[in-house]
């Protein structure tokens, strides 16, 4: 894998994500951050604020191995490890260069297959000005996404890939490349 730089990192939080008084759920330590402001107890509020940034950078670093594992798919035309990236429901949607959107599962996964029919694996894939955003069940990376196919040139996309957090594991669902000059 590590052909893509992606520049984020996770502090170890381990002492303070383990702690039996605070819950890991996102929506409820904001909820307690902001009731330990009104009380006016900031040294609990910095300790939520504080868990709050470790447990959005892991949620981060995950969405980023999401995207890794869905490059790594992508570059070696793996459609079985493209099927168990992608959400399995029908709002999930694919855009691929130059093409109107492809909405659900098994049609977003038949779009793969259609666009790597004339590939010759492996292809050589660039990613550049990576940023990783997650916050809850959600999370996305945009990114410069530079493809070259054997004997090809490369061609550039802006890319949004969208992710969602289902039974604790990250799922793409929106895939949404845009071309761009280079």
């Amino acid at each position: 894998m590590g052909r893509f730089r992606l520049g984020v990192k996770s502090e170890d939080s381990e002492s303070i994500l383990s702690s039996d008084n605070i819950a890991l759920d996102e929506q409820t330590l904001e909820e307690e951050l902001q009731h330990a402001i009104a009380e006016e107890n900031y040294a609990k509020a910095a300790e939520i604020r504080d868990t709050l940034k470790n447990l959005q950078k892991d949620s981060k670093t995950t969405v980023c191995g999401a995207n890794s594992r869905f490059y790594e798919s992508f570059r070696t035309g793996d459609l079985a490890a493209m099927q168990a990236l992608w959400a399995k429901r029908d709002g999930v949607c694919c855009v691929h260069p130059g093409l109107r959107g492809i909405s659900g599962y098994d049609d977003v996964i038949e779009s793969w297959n259609f666009v790597w029919a004339n590939y010759e694996f492996p292809l050589e894939i660039k990613l550049e000005d990576i940023k990783v955003h997650a916050r809850g069940d959600m999370g996305y990376v945009t990114c410069m996404e530079f493809v070259k196919t054997k004997g090809g040139r490369w061609g550039g996309q802006f890319v949004t890939n969208v992710f969602e957090k289902i039974d604790g594991q990250w799922f793409i669902c929106v895939h949404h490349a845009s071309p761009v000059d280079l």
